[in-house]
Parts: structure tokens; sequence; C-alpha cells
């Protein structure tokens, strides 16, 4: 699993780098400051989270156990659903796209994905520590 976590976090990497640079160049001409932190914000945690899951998997191979996969897989989550949900909610503001501002209410459902896969990791490390 830990070579998939690695693949998976570098096209996440990858894109977190492309639509930050979007962000900085492209997107600062159309949209509102406050918009803008919106997306710098889902951007930042998917950055975060592509490091975290990169630790998940280098840490797969000492640590090869249910909880780590399972953090593994809400760090993606996370990220889909956190940063995604912002990205979604710049654009219906950059387009004025009424009606639709309930996307922001996914958030806080990607932010509980990061908390616990934060807690599985723990828990991860700690099943597999001798004391």
């Amino acid at each position: 699993m830990h070579s998939s976590f690695i693949r998976i976090a570098a096209i996440l990497g990858a894109l977190a780098v492309a639509l930050g640079a979007f962000g900085a160049h492209a997107l600062r001409q159309k949209v509102t400051e406050a918009t803008l932190n919106i997306f710098e914000t889902g951007v930042r945690y998917q950055f975060y989270h592509v490091f975290a899951l990169l630790a998940v998997a280098i840490l797969f191979k000492d640590y090869n156990n249910k909880w780590m996969n399972t953090a593994g897989w809400l760090f993606i989550a996370g990220i889909i659903l956190f940063s995604g949900s912002l990205y979604i909610l710049t654009y219906i503001k950059a387009f004025a796209k009424p009606g639709l501002n309930w996307i922001g209410a996914i958030t806080p459902l990607g932010g509980l994905a990061f908390i616990v896969g934060w807690f599985c990791l723990l828990a991860g490390v700690l099943k597999s520590t001798k004391f």
C-alpha cells in the first residue's frame, strides 16, 4: 500500500503546485481578496496533507497495520472534501453562481477526515510500538 500512497501523494502534490500557481497568477486578477484566501486555504491544506500522506507511506514499511492504511485514506478523503470544496466554493464565488454556497458545508467533513487521519496515524504507531 505504501507505494500507492506515494504515487497518490506525488499526483496531489503536483496538482497543489499547479493550483497554487494558478491562484497566484491567473485567479488573483479575477476574484476578491476574500475569495482568493479561500482558495489559498485549500491549497495550503492540500500541501500539508500531501506531506502527511508521504509520512504514512514511509512509515508504512515499519508500521504496517490497518491504522496506517486508514490514516492514508483519510488524508486523501480530507484533501478531496476539504480542499476540493474550497476550490468549488472559489469557482462559485468567482462566477456568481447563487444558491450553491451550501458547498461550503462539505469543508468541515474534510477537516474531520484530516483530524481522524492524524489520530489513526498515532494509533498506527502506538499499536506497533513495544514499551
